[in-house]
């Protein structure tokens, strides 16, 4: 007999012996043995934050003391492997009007981030249109850095702690906040209104991950592209679309008939994403990017693309690890 049935046994002794004393209920019986049989609840375990937890979320490393000239990269190091093949291979979106678009008129994508990596471009080869685009989809953008697909993503790709033990990021180009888009009748105001409501973002993205975290329970509508959710919005498939906000003033700029609300869900530090064998590429990405900040390019990019839409701010400001 195992020591649970002994338990048993002896506890169904006691209730009966209970029973003939003081009555002739078998409550007492039945009470006993329901509470050997109904193991006690365990709490459910605490859910993840989408975002993980590490110190020093978004350090990235120091720039070298002195850049390398254009055309003279060190000897050894991956921008000289770069200079080289003779261009600089970077992924992209091709569908984020602002940041990544491909214009119609010309195939070309351009936007924010496309103007930031022809720096890079022109810190390498002192030619900014030594630049290869490959258009990804949000989840293909860690593989392609993994893979040495291509040497740099610049995506709105949120610096996380899961991310960080794939790719290295550079510091912070860009501060966004996880936010609504719906159509311009609504009466939606927040992610509250939209419990157990169906609401878009893209495959891979920290947005579909903090969605499936929040207290209202939405239900989240995975798309590989960001103008796919605008479609399903269009259509009716769902009531709203969540993603950064900088992001949502594109859609907004393709339909009129919506409209950004709520307050911030999330931040959303964007870093561009590089291989982690690549520790002196990184460094080097961090020093153009630390000089557009502090020549005024970072703000004259942002006016270029951003500027009629939401005002310039200051840029960034970086922060480093040895």
């Amino acid at each position: 007999m195992t020591a649970r049935l002994r338990t048993a046994a002896a506890l169904v002794a006691l209730a009966a012996a209970v029973a003939g004393c003081a009555s002739t209920s078998d409550d007492a019986t039945r009470t006993s043995l329901a509470a050997l049989a109904t193991p006690p609840a365990k709490p459910p375990p605490p859910k993840p934050s989408p975002k993980g937890r590490c110190t020093n979320l978004t350090a990235s490393l120091r720039p070298p003391a002195i850049m390398p000239s254009p055309g003279a990269m060190p000897a050894g190091s991956y921008m000289a492997r770069i200079r080289r093949r003779g261009r600089l291979i970077a992924g992209v979106d091709q569908n984020t009007l602002l940041f990544a678009y491909r214009q119609p008129s010309t195939t070309r994508i351009q936007g924010f981030e496309v103007d930031l990596l022809r720096q890079v471009a022109k810190a390498i080869f002192g030619d900014p249109n030594r630049l290869e685009l490959k258009a990804l989809t949000t989840s293909q953008r860690l593989s392609a850095v993994q893979s040495g697909a291509v040497d740099i993503v610049a995506d709105a790709v949120t610096i996380t702690c899961a991310r960080r033990r794939q790719v290295a990021f550079s510091t912070v180009y860009y501060d966004a906040k996880q936010r609504l888009l719906v159509p311009a009748s609504s009466r939606v105001r927040s992610i509250a209104d939209l419990r157990h409501k169906r609401v878009c973002a893209t495959t891979g993205s920290t947005t579909k991950l903090e969605l499936e975290q929040d207290a209202a329970e939405p239900i989240p509508y995975a798309v590989a592209q960001r103008t796919d959710c605008l479609v399903a919005l269009q259509e009716g498939r769902v009531p709203a679309v969540s993603s950064d906000d900088a992001l949502l003033l594109g859609l907004r700029t393709q339909d009129p008939n919506t409209k950004i609300v709520g307050p911030s869900m999330a931040d959303e530090p964007w870093g561009m994403a590089i291989n982690l064998r690549h520790p002196d590429f990184v460094r080097f990405v961090n020093g153009v990017l630390a000089k557009v900040r502090g020549d005024g390019d970072w703000k004259a990019i942002h006016r270029r693309w951003i500027g009629r839409l939401a005002p310039t701010p200051a840029p960034p400001r970086p922060r480093y690890r040895d």
